[in-house]
């Protein structure tokens, strides 16, 4: 195995995205006190979407950034666009009432909609496909994407379809699976590409982003908080907290209700453009329908991106390949013989609930955060949502506010064992078919 080091583009993690990135460039660090309407904290896709939000709408805003854009899980995801949240609409109803189900299932298509649209607005270049695939291994998981379907459709997805055993090869050649459904309005981005055309086009609109700018101290009680980092200051309207699994303790309230929670990711030496048509004939990404559950898909330079694999509290295994290599030899023995060229993990950040978290800290100080494994998406709807409240439309921002979080079971010294058992239980039903 040969896997690259991140040389090329220093302070990101050795990945595919990082050396494969459009946008190399280091911003500077804060230096100096500074005023602007709204000071965002995190260089992700919730706080660079919530800073393209603003900026369209003519604001000024200022984003600290403790490490480089798209370091965290924005720039180390498995690129799929997933629509729609890590419980269903039937379980939210249940949850929450019919009513907040009916408002969030207005949302659930947004967050795609909104990366579509942006790749288009701002020519993004973020190798941008169309279409996802979910498969399934058994006949209860096919049941259940039934099911699924019928509750999605309720809310307006027309976009989904099943698909029988015999004709899974349209989409991925392996005998692994039973069947599964397709959504056609999924796909698939080089995602640390698109959050880094987002910065650049909200840095257009008068946006100022600065890296190695660790924010070590909020002053809410201030007319306007200060946000303080080692180099400097910045007095704003509005702070948004938008640092997800890499946030600081510096935010108990925050910090202390999600998990951190890792995903290992590795990436094939490029492969014969006849062999990777053969494995994904529809350039579609896969998911399947497991607890723990592997996803992957193509490259535009013709690599085999596969992911899969947990670490709960962030924690990364020795081998971070140990895992998902023979997932992914189980699904194509035909690969035996290929070389990984790279291989990384990353963090995102997991609520009690499975639900994002969104709140206030302070009448000028929101936050986002807990996405749960749907980031890439959700994450695009809530930074917009940030930005609409900062702007005066907290509408939607209230939907999300008003739903309950709880804490970890246990408090942080017993979530990840809990959360770990939880795991290996539902493992085994996989296993198991139950």
């Amino acid at each position: 195995m040969t896997f690259r080091d991140s040389a090329t583009n220093p302070g990101h993690t050795g990945s595919w995205y990082a050396a494969s990135a459009n946008d190399k460039r280091v911003h500077p660090a804060l230096a100096g006190d500074i005023e602007t309407d709204v000071c965002i904290i995190g260089a992700g896709f919730t706080g660079i979407s919530a800073a393209l939000e603003l900026s369209e709408r003519g604001f000024s805003v200022v984003v600290l950034e403790a490490e480089r854009i798209g370091f965290g899980a924005s720039g180390r995801n498995g690129g799929q666009i997933v629509n729609g949240y890590s419980r269903d609409l039937e379980t939210i109803a249940g949850r929450y009432g019919k009513d907040k189900a009916i408002e969030l299932g207005k949302m659930s298509l947004e967050g795609g909609n909104i990366i579509r649209e942006r790749v288009v607005k701002y020519a993004i270049d973020c190798e941008l496909e169309h279409g996802g695939f979910f498969a399934a291994f058994t006949d209860k998981q096919i049941r259940e994407m039934e099911h699924h379907k019928t509750d999605w459709e309720r809310y307006g997805h027309t976009g989904l379809e099943m698909v029988s055993k015999a004709d899974v090869a349209k989409y991925v050649r392996t005998d692994r699976y039973a069947g599964g459904m397709i959504d056609k309005l999924g796909g698939h981005i080089h995602p640390l590409n698109l959050v880094l055309g987002e910065a650049r086009a909200a840095e257009n609109l008068g946006a100022k982003i600065f890296e190695g700018s660790r924010v070590i101290a909020v002053d809410t009680d201030r007319k306007r908080p200060v946000v303080s980092t080692g180099g400097g200051s910045v007095t704003a309207s509005y702070v948004l907290i938008c640092g997800n699994a890499y946030l600081a303790p510096l935010f108990p309230q925050v910090h202390g209700r999600m998990m951190p929670v890792s995903s290992q990711v590795m990436v094939t030496e490029p492969l014969e453009s006849s062999l990777i048509e053969d494995l994904l004939p529809a350039n579609y990404c896969v998911e399947d329908a497991n607890y723990i559950l592997d996803y992957y898909r193509r490259t535009a330079d013709n690599r085999l991106l596969y992911g899969g694999g947990i670490g709960y509290g962030g924690n990364d295994p020795k081998n971070l390949t140990g895992v998902i290599r023979p997932n992914m030899l189980k699904t194509f023995p035909q690969l035996k013989d290929t070389k990984i060229d790279y291989a990384w993990s990353g963090n995102f950040a997991l609520t009690l609930t499975r639900i994002p978290h969104m709140g206030k800290l302070s009448d000028k100080v929101y936050f986002s955060h807990g996405d749960s494994g749907h980031g890439v998406t959700t994450t695009h709807l809530l930074g917009k949502i940030l930005g609409e409240a900062a702007a005066g439309h907290a509408e939607r921002f209230d939907v999300w506010a008003s739903l309950p979080n709880l804490p970890f079971p246990g408090g942080r010294m017993f979530r990840v064992p809990l959360t770990a058992l939880g795991a290996w239980y539902y493992g085994i039903r996989d296993k198991l078919g139950v």
